[in-house]
C-alpha cells in the first residue's frame, strides 16, 4: 500500500524547518536593527560630546582659534547627530518592510545600495570636507 503525501512524516518536518527558518530570519532582522541603534547612538553620541569637548576648550581658552574649532566643532558635531537619525529611521524601515515580506512568505528584499555602504560614503565625504575645512583655514 503506497503512502500518502500527508502521512509522510518529511511533509510534517519540513513544515516545521520553515517555520524554525521564518523564526531565525526575524532574530536576524532584530539583531541587524539592534546593531544599527547601536552605530546611530555612537554617531549621535560622538557628535554631542565633539561639540561638548570644543565649548570647554573655547571656555579655557578663549582665542580666535579656539572659537573657529568651536564653530566646527557644532557643525561637524550637528552633522553626526543627523546622520545617527537617518540611520535610525532607515534601518527602522528596512527591518519593517523586511518583517512586511517574511509575513507574507515573501524572500526578504536584497537592496541594491546597503544603508551601510550608504552611510559609510556619506562619512567618508564629510571626513573629507573637514579636511579640505582645516587645511583651508
Amino acid at each position: 500500500m503506497p503512502q500518502t503525501q500527508s502521512a509522510d512524516p518529511r511533509v510534517a518536518l519540513a513544515g516545521k524547518r520553515t517555520a524554525f527558518a521564518a523564526f531565525r530570519t526575524a532574530l536576524a532582522l532584530d539583531r541587524t536593527t539592534l546593531a544599527w541603534i547601536r552605530t546611530a547612538l555612537t554617531f549621535e553620541t560622538f557628535g554631542l560630546g565633539m561639540i561638548g569637548f570644543f565649548r570647554s576648550l573655547n571656555q579655557s581658552a578663549h582665542t580666535e582659534r579656539t572659537e573657529q574649532l568651536h564653530r566646527l566643532a557644532i557643525h561637524a558635531g550637528v552633522v553626526l547627530v543627523v546622520i545617527g537619525m537617518i540611520a535610525l529611521l532607515l534601518a527602522a524601515w528596512a527591518h519593517l518592510r523586511a518583517l512586511r515580506r517574511l509575513h507574507r512568505n515573501e524572500p526578504p528584499p536584497l537592496p541594491a545600495f546597503p544603508l551601510s555602504i550608504a552611510i559609510g560614503s556619506f562619512v567618508a565625504l564629510l571626513c573629507l570636507y573637514a579636511l579640505w575645512r582645516m587645511f583651508a583655514a
